[in-house]
């Protein structure tokens, strides 16, 4: 195994535009560290349809948060078959028991314990997840419950992968619901020995966007008794002092800035580099970087909210928002846009909700106000997307603040 290092003293960067899998020719994504992002203009039919989803959505959010809790219920107690929901209520009582008789724990907390139990039972995770059960990736997930399934995990092609120990796995899931909107990666934070794989897959689904979700560390105690829990995710995108390179593939950190609303916006470029490797024994592998492969890199803008709560929910929307702003123009044509928290489910979940909710809106798709039946279909793909009650109301809140900004006096527009 190559360990992480600088063997390039500088990095080259190629002046020709990137070329896809296929031979397209394509333009570097354009980089935008601004403090304020570039505004999503609407032309008149993406105007009225902001104008016809807005009020559909704030009836529910004002005055109808029982239509709210029952869709959730019906998504953490049940399933959403083709023909309507089947429910199971006796948990949902069990929650308002429990806080009732004072439970001191929070609400969201108890509403994860119980999820917990209602995630897939060992049989059917067997059946559904068997490639992430495989003796030989099992150490690669990060929780032993949050697994992809087999028929929309990400497959890494090995083609390019010097390690023997590559097996094209990765805790990664493809997400989407229409081609005519952005696609998502979502995956789990890296862990340090699937850094390669992760970078791996950046470039052979030639991802143009990172968001990222989480601290590396959450509730760091200053007396350094770190327990793994705290740790969600691996450092495997700082590389501000030159180079950094993970076996064969070298990142480029080009640019860090920060936001106003405190996002972390690089912009780094990612390739392959060429390896000379000496077998020292069996068991042994000395690999030593040679020169910068001849392809072009690829061009990833790394966004990083780190005030995102594990389980919870900003205190506002703006960074959310701003994160689509950011992303909105990314063309169809590139790669995928991949989304991690820790576990990539609960936050990631609730983003790409968010993001794939505003955009369907303004392509005229009007299915779109149905929220449950987007996640429900995210959840078909991945397990638990948008884990708790509070995570699925701020869908609804993020969607609905975006929409009056789309159509307000600040966006250029007077609303009606």
């Amino acid at each position: 195994m190559a360990a992480a290092g600088n063997p390039l003293s500088s990095a080259t960067t190629s002046t020709e535009p990137p070329v896809t899998a296929t031979g397209t020719v394509t333009k570097p994504l354009n980089f935008s560290a601004d403090s304020v992002p570039k505004r999503i203009v609407l032309s008149p039919d993406q105007r009225s349809y902001c104008l016809e989803a807005l009020p559909a959505f704030k009836e529910k959010r004002c005055h109808s948060p029982g239509k709210i809790d029952s869709e959730f219920s019906a998504l953490q107690y049940g399933y959403r078959c083709k023909y309507g929901y089947r429910y199971f209520k006796k948990e949902k009582k069990l929650i308002k028991r429990r806080i009732q008789e004072g439970d001191k724990r929070k609400s969201t907390d108890i509403e994860i314990s119980i999820n917990k139990k209602n995630r897939l039972k060992a049989s059917e995770m067997k059946s559904r997840c068997s490639v992430a059960l495989d003796s030989t990736n099992i150490s690669k997930n990060r929780y032993t419950d949050v697994l992809p399934f087999d028929n929309s995990r990400v497959v890494l092609d090995p083609c390019k992968d010097y390690r023997p120990s590559a097996r094209g796995y990765i805790n990664a899931s493809f997400v989407s619901i229409s081609e005519r909107v952005s696609r998502f990666i979502a995956t789990q934070g890296p862990l340090p020995h699937t850094f390669e794989d992760f970078w791996e897959m950046i470039i052979q689904n030639r991802c143009p966007v990172i968001v990222m979700l989480t601290r590396l560390v959450d509730n760091y105690k200053v007396f350094n008794c770190l327990d793994n829990q705290m740790v969600k995710c691996g450092d495997y995108f700082q590389a501000e002092d030159g180079p950094r390179t993970f076996g064969n593939i070298c990142v480029v950190t080009k640019c860090i800035k920060t936001s106003h609303t405190s996002l972390i916006l690089r912009n780094l470029e990612v390739n392959y580099i060429e390896l000379l490797c000496f077998p020292l024994s069996a068991n042994i592998l000395l690999v030593m970087p040679v020169s910068q492969s001849e392809e072009p890199p690829l061009h990833v803008i790394h966004i990083q909210y780190p005030e995102w709560p594990d389980h919870g929910v900003p205190e506002d929307t703006l960074a959310v928002r701003e994160i689509l702003n950011r992303t909105h123009d990314v063309p169809l044509s590139l790669g995928p846009i991949v989304v991690h928290c820790s576990a990539g489910i609960g936050r990631t979940g609730t983003y790409c909700t968010i993001h794939n909710t505003i955009q369907r809106i303004l392509g005229g798709d009007m299915s779109a106000l149905d929220i449950v039946n987007t996640v429900a279909i995210f959840r078909s793909q991945r397990i638990g997307m948008v884990q708790t009650m509070d995570q699925y109301l701020f869908c609804y809140d993020a969607i609905i603040d975006e929409l009056e900004h789309l159509i307000s006096d600040d966006n250029g527009e007077k609303t009606p």
